[in-house]
């Protein structure tokens, strides 16, 4: 007797949804159970931060948890990285999951028992060093997911890599760092990546909560210096000096009509902000140089080259008008950080497991700015982010991101265990449905 092919694929249907729901099961009683793990990881990061190219501590203790459950590790990726590999019991895709490792040369205020006192050398000078922008608790996260994950390795299908990524704000100095020197070290090869995830905390968007953007979610940042070369003379004598000070302060007037007036940001936001500017040694000196130092951000490839030539072509005309001369250049940090669209709808669920359909939603794009993107250039990728702020505060005064008084609840991190469990499984599940050949009956 033949059983009717539409039967056989009823059972068949059956038998898969029960097991995801069994593993989706899994992963959201694990993942509470881990909570107090993970909010213990990243509040011992927490009070002892380590800047850019410098997470060596940071680095052993990861290195030591992924050790501990089994994962094969290698350490000093991209000078103080760590890359966790974890193969699982079934054939399947290659996924990675990043979390970015480093603090930043900000003094902690707020009164809290884990509350950072580290200070450290920062290009030559000795500074306060706090996780002003979150990093703590996705390095917390990430090792409570590999924990979960690693304790599934059975049911697993495919290799994980875990990513954790030093000097996302930016290596100090004239050093290399960051998610572009792991790239170029192959962190997204060998084996290759077929998709990658990734999460940022934020304080101003509710506690537990998903928010995400299909396409460019998040700014492009480039770092500019402008060098203005005048005449130095008596402050009691103007006339007889090319002074840079005004030529400086009349180019950082015209680089904002750059954006109020030249780009269309109807299309995508453009912004250029001087956040340096230093002159003179003494108050009756024009001197003969200042030195601006600022950042774009925009949202569009081609905004972005526009922007770059017409920074240049202002800053030289306005000079040119004083006899002064400049230089400028302009360093692209990173790139438009881009969710894959096809990627980003096909895993909305998942997110929707982890926080609760309610709590999931998509936002505006962001001028933020994340070196995220230069994974995204390698493999589809997906960045979203997961509320930090207390429930009942209002976002317009939640503290910001790099700033004494950032602060995160940590009491629903496990929403982004769960998140990145969940995006593990489907997606190879998803994958695997994509490759399986539809059966003919007869």
């Amino acid at each position: 007797m033949r059983i009717p092919v539409l039967i056989l694929s009823a059972l068949a249907f059956s038998s898969i949804s029960f097991a995801q729901s069994a593993i989706d099961a899994t992963i959201q009683a694990k993942a509470k159970q881990i909570l107090p793990k993970v909010i213990e990881w990243r509040r011992h990061i927490h009070q002892y931060p380590e800047l850019s190219n410098r997470e060596t501590k940071t680095m052993e203790y990861i290195a030591q948890h992924l050790r501990s459950l089994g994962i094969e590790v290698q350490e000093k990726v991209a000078k103080t990285g760590v890359v966790g590999l974890l193969k699982g019991g079934k054939p399947g895709p290659v996924i990675a999951l990043r979390a970015d490792m480093d603090a930043l040369p900000v003094e902690e205020r707020v009164d809290i028992p884990f509350k950072s006192t580290v200070q450290a050398d920062y290009l030559g000078q000795t500074v306060p060093v706090m996780h002003a922008c979150g990093h703590d608790s996705h390095v917390a996260i990430l090792m409570g997911t590999a924990e979960v994950l690693a304790s599934m390795k059975k049911d697993l299908a495919g290799t994980i890599k875990f990513i954790f990524q030093p000097a996302e704000e930016g290596p100090p100095g004239d050093e290399e760092g960051g998610a572009p020197l792991m790239v170029k070290e192959g962190v997204m090869d060998n084996p290759k990546v077929d998709a990658i995830f990734g999460l940022h905390i934020s304080s101003s968007t509710e506690s537990g909560s998903i928010r995400y953007k299909a396409g460019p979610f998040m700014a492009s940042s480039d770092w500019f210096t402008i060098k203005v070369k005048g005449k130095q003379a008596h402050g009691s004598a103007p006339w007889g000096s090319i002074d840079p000070i005004v030529v400086g302060t009349q180019i950082i007037a015209g680089l904002q009509t750059i954006v109020s007036r030249q780009e269309n940001i109807v299309k995508a936001p453009v912004v250029i902000t001087v956040g340096k500017f230093h002159s003179g040694v003494r108050s009756n000196i024009i001197p003969e140089e200042a030195i601006l130092e600022g950042t774009i951000r925009t949202l569009d490839a081609e905004m972005q080259k526009d922007v770059h030539e017409r920074l240049r072509k202002t800053a030289q005309k306005i000079a040119e008008a004083s006899g002064a001369t400049v230089e400028v250049s302009i360093d692209t940090k990173t790139l438009v950080t881009t969710n894959d669209s096809s990627l980003t709808n096909m895993m909305v669920p998942s997110l929707q497991k982890a926080a609760g359909k309610d709590r999931v939603q998509t936002q505006s794009w962001t001028t933020g700015a994340e070196d995220f993107s230069f994974f995204g250039e390698k493999a589809p990728a997906l960045f979203f982010n997961l509320g930090g702020m207390p429930v009942g505060t209002d976002p317009a005064k939640a503290p910001g991101h790099h700033t004494p008084d950032f602060y995160i609840d940590d009491s629903q991190l496990d929403v982004g265990v769960k998140a990145f469990c969940h995006l593990v499984f489907d997606y190879a599940t998803l994958q695997s449905k994509q490759k399986t050949p539809a059966k003919k009956g007869f």
